[in-house]
Parts: C-alpha cells; sequence; structure tokens
C-alpha cells in the first residue's frame, strides 16, 4: 500500500448537535494543530434534522476538515463509512463522539502510547449510566468474551485509536450495516492477538441534546446488534485475521466501506 498523506484522521460522527458542535470540532482541531501531528479530520453529519448541517458548512473551506453530509444511516454505518475512509488517508485512525462526554485533553495519553500498541482505548471513567445502558454495556463486554476472548473491558467507547494496518483488515470482515462496529472491532482486535492497551479518560454528562438511541429502542438494536456480531464473529473466524493484521496487507479484492 502506498504511504498514506497523514500521521492522524479523526474520525467524528454527527448526528443532531446544533447545541455544541462548532465548539466541539473547533476543539480538536485546535488540540491537534497544538499537539504538532499531521491530522485531517473527517466528520460527518448523519442526516441531522435540526441546524447541524449548516453549522458544518462553515468549516467546508478547512483544509484540515472534512465534511461529509449523508442521509441519516445511523451511528454504526456512519462510523465504518469514517473508518473506510480513514484507513486510506493516515496511519492512525481516531474515533470520537460528537457530544463532547469525552474531550479532547485526554487525546495526548493515547498518543503517547501508540509506540507499544496497535490500537489503544479510553476507558470511560466516572460515567453515569441508568440501568437500562449498564446492562447492555455489561452485554456488550460479554459478547465479545464470549465470542473472541476476554480482552478489553470498555468495548463501545467512542475514544478509540487504532492502527490503520490493523484496522483495514478487521473492516473488510464488518458489513457496512452494522449497528455496533466498534463492539465486534474490539472482539476482533483480541481474536486477532494485536497489542491493545487502555488508559482512563473522564466521561463528562452530555450538555445538550440528547442520546438518538433510548427506551425500547435501545433494547431492539442491542438485540439485532447481537445477532450481526454472531454473523460477524463468524467471517472473522474464517479470515486470515491474524497474519494480515501482523503484516497490514489487505485484501486487494477486498472493498474498504
Amino acid at each position: 500500500m502506498p504511504p498514506r498523506d497523514y500521521e492522524l484522521a479523526l474520525v467524528m460522527p454527527v448526528y443532531n448537535e446544533e447545541g455544541c458542535i462548532a465548539a466541539v470540532v473547533r476543539s480538536w482541531r485546535g488540540m491537534l494543530c497544538a499537539s504538532g501531528i499531521n491530522f485531517v479530520m473527517i466528520v460527518i453529519n448523519d442526516g441531522s434534522r435540526d441546524g447541524t448541517a449548516d453549522i458544518l458548512q462553515g468549516f467546508a473551506g478547512d483544509e484540515r476538515i472534512r465534511v461529509i453530509h449523508q442521509a441519516n444511516a445511523g451511528h454504526g454505518p456512519t462510523v465504518l463509512k469514517g473508518y473506510g475512509q480513514a484507513v486510506i488517508l493516515a496511519d492512525w485512525v481516531f474515533q470520537c463522539d460528537s457530544d463532547n462526554e469525552m474531550g479532547p485533553d485526554s487525546f495526548g495519553s493515547l498518543w503517547e502510547m501508540r509506540h507499544e500498541a496497535d490500537a489503544v482505548f479510553g476507558h470511560r471513567q466516572d460515567r453515569k449510566q441508568n440501568l437500562q445502558r449498564s446492562l447492555i454495556s455489561l452485554g456488550s463486554r460479554m459478547t465479545v468474551e464470549w465470542f473472541f476472548g476476554r480482552g478489553i473491558e470498555d468495548v463501545n467507547t467512542p475514544y478509540r485509536l487504532m492502527r490503520s494496518s490493523v484496522l483495514g483488515p478487521i473492516l473488510e470482515c464488518i458489513a457496512p450495516d452494522t449497528l455496533a462496529p466498534n463492539v465486534i472491532l474490539c472482539g476482533a482486535l483480541t481474536f486477532a492477538g494485536v497489542r491493545v492497551r487502555s488508559v482512563p479518560v473522564p466521561c463528562r454528562p452530555r450538555q445538550t441534546g440528547r442520546a438518538s438511541i433510548v427506551r425500547w429502542k435501545l433494547w431492539r438494536v442491542a438485540v439485532r446488534s447481537f445477532g450481526q456480531t454472531l454473523r460477524c464473529s463468524r467471517q472473522i473466524r474464517r479470515s486470515q485475521l491474524r497474519d494480515r493484521c501482523a503484516t497490514g496487507v489487505l485484501d486487494p479484492t477486498a472493498r474498504i466501506r
């Protein structure tokens, strides 16, 4: 694969975040510029119904920020779309959410650890969850351990740094409509036996907007995600993922989403 243009590609899915998105994008851009990292931000507006699209257009002329607008596809497919572009552009891929619950202040601790890891995860600290979300988080971790083995504790954290040469082969095993790809990614990394580290990161309460998946929809998504994880685990086990993650070789016949 030819050399990539950037050290880092940040992937940020956005949905109905008009109250904070301008400040969030500016804070991440400012931190990365100050760090001296050669980076690009991939900000994907997933069919927002508020003023998010208009606010993001204000960044359209910034060479450091690539704003993409799409019809609503859901958080998981949007993250996968961003990953697919990021692994081609940069040596490292970082994903964060746009609600500012986990800000840029802790990114440096993950970036510093990249020399001894293929993936570094921000383990959420002081996270406030209701019983419903706590049970689903527990179920996600148990699902990963069941299908792939014990490894990462916070399997669905939206604060993750991954080496593109490892992420790329895994993406080929994940369907583009997957609802919880980050959970599967954690399992695949564990299965591939790559170096994974975790760093504690403060998680602040959401200040604006609200979660896009609530109440009974959350359980419906959890059930569908379990089925998708089961199917994907079979694909991962049939692949030569351990060898390909070790070498960073992509399948030339595969299309990175």
